[in-house]
């Protein structure tokens, strides 16, 4: 098994609504990343890697639990500026992953000042690094991805609210549905080439389809109309501040530009409201448990023929709202 292998997001049995997620945050990445709740063992990180193969460079890394702040942003050599009248950069971890995905395993463990240094980056795609007067700035554009196990502490919330979305994975798998997460797995830890071969076309597809929608991400206006819907629906979930209101507007628009749609329709609305809401209400939802009144389904069950979801998989998940029968919606199994 190479260094560079890994296993393709398309061949992913599941988890449709984050795949989504990171889907739509790959397009805007302006969204503020995804942050991915759930028990041990349910490939949170298999998922954020694959990812990283949807963007233009490929680029995956992964902040150490027990990084240093200059680990984190990259440090100043003074002693090159005095002799050579310029400061010498050593990158950090923000640097290298410009244009890729910045990956935080167990994110909630992680020091609240580097939490709140990487969210600051993450808004505003520019790193500032000074020192006794002297300063470098880079920037530092990436898809930020968390995971956290609640069961091992909570993120403090004004930091939860910096994750654009929020998606919670059940540990409860179907049996079916978990052999055939197992025998994938299986496939490829045997011969990672040959797998990642034989999903190549799906995985081409899916990227192709990420990559259209960016470019047409700007010629969808934020209009008014889509506007006025998500702030009364955010103003009816309770939530603080305006944060998931232009969240929620942006996704709505990555959704529909991912649609291949030309203006933001109520289905891109839906489609996205649990993920920008999940971790902004009063009283946020569990794992697994349907929407609250008068925040609006993520999800609908009659969507989805029995035996045929959204990435190919027997059997599936619900298809989010909005993802229409008519438009192409996920690669199908080689």
């Amino acid at each position: 098994m190479t260094d560079t292998a890994h296993f393709p997001l398309a061949a992913v049995v599941g988890a449709d609504d984050l795949k989504l997620a990171l889907c739509l945050a790959a397009i805007d990445p302006k969204i503020g990343g995804v942050l991915i709740e759930g028990p041990r063992g349910m490939a949170k990180s298999t998922l954020a890697r694959g990812l990283a193969d949807l963007l233009a460079s490929g680029q995956f890394v992964t902040l150490p639990l027990g990084a240093t702040e200059e680990r984190l942003v990259g440090t100043l050599d003074l002693d090159a500026a005095l002799g050579e009248g310029r400061a010498q950069f050593s990158p950090g971890v923000l640097a290298k992953a410009d244009g890729g995905v910045l990956y935080v395993d167990e994110v909630n463990l992680l020091a609240d000042h580097l939490v709140d240094l990487l969210l600051d980056v993450a808004a505003s795609g520019t790193n500032l690094i000074e020192r006794d007067g002297i300063s470098h700035r880079h920037a530092a554009r990436f898809v930020l991805i968390g995971t956290m196990n609640p069961e091992e502490g909570e993120l403090r919330p004004q930091l939860l609210d910096r994750f654009g979305f929020n998606v919670a994975l059940s540990g409860q798998t179907l049996p079916a549905e978990r052999g055939q997460i197992i025998r994938r797995r299986l496939d490829f830890d045997t011969d990672p080439a040959a797998f990642c071969a034989q999903w190549a076309p799906a995985q081409a597809a899916l990227r192709e389809r990420c990559t259209v929608a960016r470019a047409r991400l700007d010629s969808i206006a934020l209009d008014d109309q889509a506007l006025s819907r998500i702030t009364e629906r955010c103003f009816a979930a309770g939530v603080d501040g305006l944060r998931a209101d232009l969240v929620w507007l942006r996704g709505a628009r990555a959704h529909a530009a991912w649609r291949g749609a030309a203006a933001i329709e109520q289905d891109d609305i839906e489609a996205v409201a649990e993920f920008a809401l999940r971790h902004r209400r009063q009283h946020p939802t569990p794992p697994g448990a349907p929407p609250q009144p008068n925040d609006g389904p993520s999800s609908s069950p009659s969507d989805t023929s029995p035996g045929q979801g959204q990435w190919g998989d027997t059997p599936a998940p619900a298809l989010p709202t909005g993802m229409r029968r008519d438009v192409p919606t996920w690669p199908k199994k080689p």
